[in-house]
């Protein structure tokens, strides 16, 4: 059996990666459309607990925790089964998300976080990753239009913290170039939505058959 293909969207808030993700997803057979935190009911209840609102005292390594104990659970649960079945697994936002958020922005060490992870998802990697880059006003200008959009904790963070984000961002497309594919997210949906079905089919296209 053919050995599924593991993509990641990633990207700071307002990029547009989730509007992209379902886009690319309704051009694609055998797709599995996931998300993170979440993707599973223990996941989503971990969710729930990280980003509502209210939860102003969470500790930063209590959310860092939050966020790999989430992400083993999808894992083990939804997305291996599903590479298991040869499928193309399209996942918003994944390890790369922590090393940005808590482990730049946080202030708690990329190389911290990442071993927190590593312990949660054994060395299961991204086949390939897409990242959004949007300069960070322009990002949550996006989201204070948008009135359909979820607002969770992580949006009210001030704008020194979401350009901490992108900096992280950053440093992760320099330490896996092979892996993380940059496109510019402030263009239209349109020109965003091209590019990025274009590097999906052209990177699958490329995949060794087994």
């Amino acid at each position: 059996m053919t050995q599924g293909t593991f993509i990641t969207f990633e990207g700071p808030d307002g990029a547009g990666k989730t509007t992209i993700l379902g886009m690319v997803a309704e051009r694609m057979e055998n797709t599995l459309v996931t998300r993170e935190p979440g993707g599973i009911d223990i996941a989503e209840q971990i969710r729930n607990v990280i980003l509502n609102k209210e939860n102003t005292a969470m500790d930063p390594r209590t959310e860092a925790l939050l966020y790999a104990a989430a992400r083993r659970q999808h894992l083990v649960e939804k997305v291996k089964p599903a590479l298991e079945q040869g499928k193309v697994i399209l996942c918003d936002r994944f390890v790369d998300s922590s090393l940005a958020y808590q482990g730049y922005a946080r202030g708690l060490g990329i190389e911290e976080v990442w071993g927190i992870n590593q312990f949660a998802i054994e060395n299961m990697m991204p086949t390939f990753t897409i990242y959004f880059d949007i300069e960070p006003a322009l990002g949550l200008q996006r989201i204070n239009k948008n009135k359909a959009r979820e607002i969770n904790r992580l949006d009210l963070e001030d704008l020194e913290f979401h350009h901490k984000v992108r900096e992280g961002y950053h440093i992760l497309i320099e330490r896996f170039p092979d892996r993380m594919i940059k496109v510019d997210a402030s263009r239209s949906i349109h020109e965003v939505y091209s590019e990025t079905l274009q590097i999906v089919q052209r990177k699958l296209a490329e995949k060794p058959s087994l």
